[in-house]
């Protein structure tokens, strides 16, 4: 059988497909190096990455420890405002050379204890008037009487000095004189504060016109009656004889005596809106006469 023309003789087709073949070969080995050149890369960038993200973690840590620290702080001031107000605060009050061991505890609408709470005390304890207390924290003179203990640094366990005089037995009959003249007086300033309600009624219209005149002359010597006991008061506070070493007597008394001074103020202030309010009513009876 004879071979077409133009085709290689045997001998050199074979070479070719042998050439051919080690082509494919080569391929092969060429792409399989490929692959186990990529298998390698693989490990190392899985690791790089590790420590891509054990950096960024240990960076996330270290971020949220100061806020972790404030929060504690935050949960630690908040337990002891807490403890405070229900418990009240451990204070040492030293006096000459007398201790005493005080709870302070904070009044009605105070989330925590003052200085006056803490000075209120002390008066109770020592037997110190309040305007005669010098009270010492750290070297500072505690004055502002509505500064919480906490903003001037007093915590559990603190000492605080007290300067002052003790008052004498005597000084305690009179300030008992004028703590129930203080308490006549509070009650005489309740009654008339009901009498200067009942006018604002009257003027308002609360009450039927035909019996608005009768009732505002009764009103008027409800107040006069008021006046004549703030009076009597004054004349009391004015009989006691204090000596110039009561200086809490003379004190409270000089108080006193100015807070009746304003209540009498008050009645006259009432005792004129009756005037005009009556004055007022007679000239609508006399229109309506007409």
């Amino acid at each position: 059988m004879t071979d077409p023309p133009g085709a290689p003789p045997p001998a050199l087709a074979g070479r070719g497909e042998v050439a051919h073949s080690r082509e494919l070969a080569r391929g092969k080995k060429l792409t399989t190096s490929k692959k186990v050149t990529g298998t390698k890369e693989v490990p190392q960038v899985e690791e790089v990455t590790k420590i891509e993200e054990a950096t960024q973690t240990e960076e996330v840590a270290v971020a949220e420890e100061p806020t972790q620290t404030e929060d504690m702080a935050q949960t630690e001031e908040m337990v002891q405002t807490e403890e405070m107000e229900t418990a009240g605060l451990s204070v040492t009050v030293t006096h000459s050379n007398e201790k005493y061991d005080l709870l302070v505890t904070p009044q009605q609408g105070n989330s925590e204890p003052t200085v006056q709470d803490l000075a209120q005390l002390v008066e109770e304890a020592t037997g110190v008037p309040l305007p005669f207390q010098k009270l010492i924290f750290k070297g500072r003179s505690l004055k502002e009487m509505e500064t919480p203990l906490s903003a001037l640094g007093i915590q559990n366990g603190c000492r605080v000095m007290l300067i002052g005089e003790k008052s004498n037995p005597e000084e305690e009959v009179e300030l008992k004189k004028l703590k129930d003249l203080e308490v006549s007086v509070e009650k005489t300033a309740n009654h008339l504060e009901e009498l200067n309600k009942e006018l604002f009624g009257i003027q308002q219209g609360f009450l039927a016109k035909e019996l608005q005149a009768e009732a505002l002359c009764k009103l008027d010597r409800k107040v006069k009656a008021t006046i004549e006991q703030f009076m009597k008061i004054l004349e009391e506070i004015d009989t006691m004889v204090l000596p110039e070493n009561f200086k809490d007597s003379r004190l409270k008394r000089k108080n006193l005596v100015k807070k009746v001074q304003v209540f009498l103020a008050k009645c006259d202030t009432v005792e004129q809106y009756i005037d005009q309010e009556s004055q007022r009513l007679q000239s609508t009876n006399l229109a309506l006469a007409e």
